[in-house]
């Protein structure tokens, strides 16, 4: 019975993955569509989309029926609760990507505003954000799951410098203003991946060690043990 329950996990954490795969797929495919100015390069997206969607009704459906047929505890429990929540995230994410794509197909009706640098940089970033989370889910990893969660600023900090960058274009020429805003949420939708690789990565350590490290509730923690000592 507990080497079909192990099955059972196994099978779990491979459905995530596969999920993984297709929404990081989304990401590269709606971004490049992007910066190539080739919206073809994206025909993809509906498709892995609807396999992202059947995906997490499909994990969604293992972990109540785990919940509820093997009664798991400790390590058990917190992977199944955080399967749940991380399959959540990775649909969103894919959301993200379709939302990229539509920004794309109105950006495509204006000129360039300029070269594209930062928008794929943080692309690479958030995608590498949820690769290595994943990563760190399979490894079991809390170590490498905080390094991910600190590098979420690194997108923020690309997400103003973008915000910035076009408000100078669009006061300075308004015929850019159109074009300029569907990259202001092109940058934002990808700090929303960015953040959504942070929920992942946290959830990864809460499965590892029970402990939450959402809204820097460990920091606060720390704060609190030093000021009792």
């Amino acid at each position: 019975m507990l080497r079909q329950f192990d099955t059972e996990l196994d099978t779990l954490k491979q459905q995530i993955l596969r999920m993984g795969g297709k929404a990081e797929a989304m990401i590269q495919n709606s971004v490049q569509a992007l910066v190539q100015r080739d919206i073809t390069i994206a025909d993809n997206i509906p498709e892995l989309e609807e396999e992202v969607n059947r995906l997490q009704l499909e994990i969604d459906d293992l972990c109540f029926k785990s919940l509820a047929l093997r009664q798991p505890m400790a390590h058990d429990l917190r992977f199944i609760i955080a399967a749940m929540k991380i399959s959540s995230d990775l649909e969103r994410i894919a959301d993200q990507s379709v939302n990229i794509l539509e920004n794309t197909k109105i950006l495509l009706e204006f000129p360039e505003v300029k070269p594209l640098i930062d928008i794929p940089k943080m692309a690479e970033i958030a995608k590498g954000m949820v690769r290595d989370a994943l990563d760190a889910l399979v490894d079991g990893d809390a170590s490498k799951a905080r390094e991910i969660v600190l590098r979420d600023d690194m997108v923020d900090a690309l997400k103003n410098q973008v915000f910035r960058e076009l408000l100078t274009y669009m006061i300075s020429d308004p015929r850019t203003i159109q074009a300029g805003l569907q990259l202001i949420l092109v940058a934002r939708h990808l700090e929303r991946v960015a953040d959504h690789a942070t929920n992942i990565a946290e959830d990864v350590v809460y499965m590892v060690e029970a402990k939450d490290i959402r809204h820097h509730a460990e920091d606060e923690d720390h704060g609190d043990s030093e000021t009792r000592n």
